[in-house]
Parts: structure tokens; sequence; C-alpha cells
């Protein structure tokens, strides 16, 4: 698989809809995670990415223009130990109670599929990171349609074991602009990572279409103590 530019990948969709990147730093000593959400709707729009302990959550800009909450406010990010979770909906929840429960990842999902946003039927796209004794690994996942036909669930999971450094994996929910937007296909796409988080985070607001984009979370974990630092992007300004 070439290893593409995250950069280029993202000015080149002006919609890729919600998207998640799990690697590691180029200099191999931090675990890199990305969540973004873009919006369309004046409802999608509507939101701005706080933190709410050692994860984020979703919280409505403006609280008089929210019509419907059940597929945009959720905790994208949670904590369970030494693990990490980063999805695109209330499914966090799911793999947290679940994993805390002694399932795998991919069990914990086992209950879930995709949004029930006809036409749209947009996938659920989630991502674990464990560190344990200097040594990570993630997965990824993604519950999508058989080919927009929700009368039958895809389920397909990646796991990457010790990482290569400077490198990591992006998937996202559509793979343009479009009515109904198509959904996202193959395996999760090989991109670059940087060692920096701020020159990381920059980057990947600058790239998402200035139209579309919503927020943006950004974590580097030390693979060695377990410290991290977290950087947060909203368009919206409280």
């Amino acid at each position: 698989m070439n290893k593409l530019s995250l950069e280029q990948e993202l000015r080149s969709n002006s919609y890729p809809g919600r998207g998640i990147v799990l690697g590691k730093s180029k200099n191999g000593t931090k675990a890199v995670a990305a969540y973004f959400i873009m919006g369309r709707s004046t409802n999608s729009r509507n939101r701005i990415f706080v933190e709410d302990g050692e994860g984020i959550r979703t919280q409505a800009f403006d609280p008089s223009k929210l019509t419907d909450p059940s597929l945009i406010i959720y905790a994208p990010v949670k904590v369970l130990g030494n693990k990490t979770i980063v999805t695109n909906g209330d499914q966090t929840d799911t793999i947290y109670e679940n994993m805390d429960r002694q399932f795998t990842f991919e069990q914990s999902l086992r209950c879930r599929e995709f949004e029930p946003d006809n036409p749209n039927y947009t996938p659920r796209i989630s991502g674990i990171m464990h560190i344990e004794n200097n040594n990570y690994n993630y997965a990824l996942s993604i519950l999508k349609t058989s080919n927009g036909n929700p009368a039958s669930c895809n389920r397909f999971t990646f796991a990457y074991e010790n990482p290569i450094a400077g490198e990591g994996h992006f998937i996202h929910t559509y793979m343009h602009d479009g009515n109904p937007l198509p959904s996202f296909y193959g395996e999760p796409k090989l991109v670059e990572i940087s060692d920096d988080i701020n020159d990381f985070t920059c980057m990947i607001w600058d790239s998402l279409n200035q139209e579309n984009k919503v927020s943006l979370f950004v974590r580097f974990i030390d693979i060695a103590t377990g410290k991290y630092e977290t950087k947060i992007v909203n368009k919206n300004k409280l």
C-alpha cells in the first residue's frame, strides 16, 4: 500500500464527513490520534468539541438552534485505563461499557450497525489505542451497509500491531460529497504522521474544507509514560 499525504487527501475531498487518524509519531515516541467532524446542515455545523474528563464530547454551540441531537451530540473520545477510544458516534459508550466487561473491541461493536440516517446510512467508524509496557497497537472498525442496502450490515476491523514510526491509518465516513453520500470503502488509508502536535493539528485543520469543517481533536500520547497532550480546534468560537 502506498503511503499517502494526509494533507493532500483532505485538500482533495470537500466532504470526507467525519474522520479518524491513528498512528505513531515519526520519532516513534508518541501514539497519535486525530478526529474531525464536518457538516452540511445548520444542525451539524452548530457544534463544538469540549473536554470531558480525559475525553471529549460534542456540544451545541447555540442551543437555541439545536433541532435533533440524536446523531450529533455524543462523546467521541473516552479513556478506559490504558485504552483510548475514538469514534464518530454514541458507540463510544458501547465500546467503553463492553470492553470494561472484558469484551474485545470487535465483540463490543457486534450490537451496533450503521447510522439510521436514510438515505445516507452513515457508517459508524471507531478506533481503539492500547498502550502497555512500552508497547502500542491500535485498531479501526467500520460498520456500513452492503453497497447502500440497509438490509445488510458489513463489519470490518483492521488491527495494527507494533505500528511503524511516522505512519498512521485514516478512515472516514464518506468517499466524497454527494446525494446520497457514498460510504467509505476499502482499507483505511496509509498516511504520514509527523512529530509535532502543533504542526499536525494545523495541517489537518488548514486542509479541511473551509465551508464544511466544524471541529478537530488531536492527541499525542507518550508511549513510555502514558502522559498526553491534546489540541482542540472549533470553527465556532465561544
